[in-house]
């Protein structure tokens, strides 16, 4: 049994290891891991007992294991795996299916791009903004791409540091592909875009045709791990603009500190100023293996409490309604299920029931509530 403080299990979904897990209309969309698994779609209509109606998958070498929709449309992406070779001819990219039927998930078109593929995404049902590989590019770019007809999808515009264009004589200041764009989160106008060991950017998209740098902020050299995500507070928090920005636990030696959360004032976008972090309780500087800390904060902001998937500490529910002193009010660490004697809580989102869905990297899907 999983061990909960102010939050209780619901169900279990043994499922494939995923990266990202959305719900849409009491349909869970879970990105796998690895191939042969690609994308599993399950009936949680009735939470305590949800049904898998629906499964997807990816040839080996690659990976489809982020998933997004919107009015009816299912995006994927399509991406090759650090090891591993995909059979001759494959592309990767974005896989855009019709999922009116979730049962039935039918393929709409695939759109490529050149080299790795795509790794994390955003798409508000028109537009898709995504973290790409492209021809010419050391690392992955920002690209903003039209699926308004999902059918053809157009490439819009993209941004990159600058250096990125090696194709275009730039020349890069850091160590391979470690300034990229990582992920891209769109709230108004505004792209939040972790950039990897590049930190975070915010890039204006008043203009699609036309993005903008903002304003960038870093601390990657002062601690050892690579931002993950940069995630806007869609309202005041006391009175300002805030955004939360999680760094992900990988890339540090043993006895280097596991990743946490920081709180950044943005009340001015051109000067984002980190004021405030989080960390779990327990995490005294003793050696941790990586994979311990945090990973993904749930992109659903409903009020001041947020679940964050923290790798081997499971789920950790914040409360940030005094973002000067952040803390935890629940929690809730699975029993593993996969090959591996630790939670690897890879992803967590929450339905309009209130009830959070915590995956796994390794294996399962768990369905939680608040007590």
């Amino acid at each position: 049994m999983g061990q909960g403080i102010g939050i209780k299990k619901v169900a279990y979904v043994d499922c494939p290891g995923g990266g990202q897990v959305v719900v849409k209309n009491k349909i869970a969309y879970i990105g796998n891991m690895s191939n042969p698994d690609g994308t599993t779609i399950v009936d949680v209509s009735d939470p305590r007992h949800p049904r898998t109606i629906s499964r997807l998958g990816m040839v080996p070498g690659t990976h489809s294991h982020k998933v997004r929709v919107k009015n009816d449309i299912m995006v994927i992406n399509r991406e090759f795996m650090a090891t591993g070779l995909a059979p001759e001819g494959f592309k990767g990219g974005l896989g855009i299916y019709d999922v009116s039927k979730p049962a039935d998930p039918k393929l709409i078109c695939q759109w490529e791009t050149a080299g790795k593929g795509v790794h994390r995404f955003d798409f508000d049902g028109e537009f898709a903004y995504i973290s790409s590989t492209e021809e010419g590019y050391v690392g992955h770019i920002m690209k903003i791409i039209d699926l308004r007809n999902p059918a053809k999808p157009e490439e819009v515009s993209r941004w990159w540091m600058p250096g990125q264009w090696t194709g275009g004589g730039e020349v890069k200041t850091w160590e391979g592909a470690n300034h990229r764009c990582h992920h891209p989160l769109r709230m108004g106008n505004r792209l939040y875009t972790s950039y990897w060991f590049g930190g975070t950017v915010i890039l204006d998209i008043e203009d699609m045709s036309r993005p903008k740098l903002v304003s960038s902020l870093h601390w990657n050299g002062v601690f050892p791990w690579p931002t993950h995500t940069a995630l806007p507070i869609p309202f005041k928090v006391r009175n300002r603009n805030l955004m939360i920005v999680a760094d992900e636990d990988v890339f540090r030696s043993e006895d280097q500190p596991p990743a946490f959360l920081w709180m950044v004032d943005i009340n001015d976008e051109t000067r984002p100023v980190p004021f405030g972090s989080f960390q779990v309780e327990g995490e005294d500087g003793s050696p941790r293996p990586i994979y311990t800390g945090c990973h993904q904060p749930c992109e659903i902001i409903t009020g001041t409490e947020l679940p964050v998937a923290w790798f081997a500490h499971g789920l950790r529910v914040i409360d940030f309604s005094n973002p000067h002193a952040v803390r935890e009010v629940a929690s809730y660490v699975p029993e593993p299920t996969g090959h591996l004697p630790r939670a690897q809580s890879n992803d967590v989102t929450v339905d309009e029931r209130g009830l959070m869905y915590l995956l796994d990297r390794v294996r399962g899907l768990t369905i939680l509530e608040r007590t």
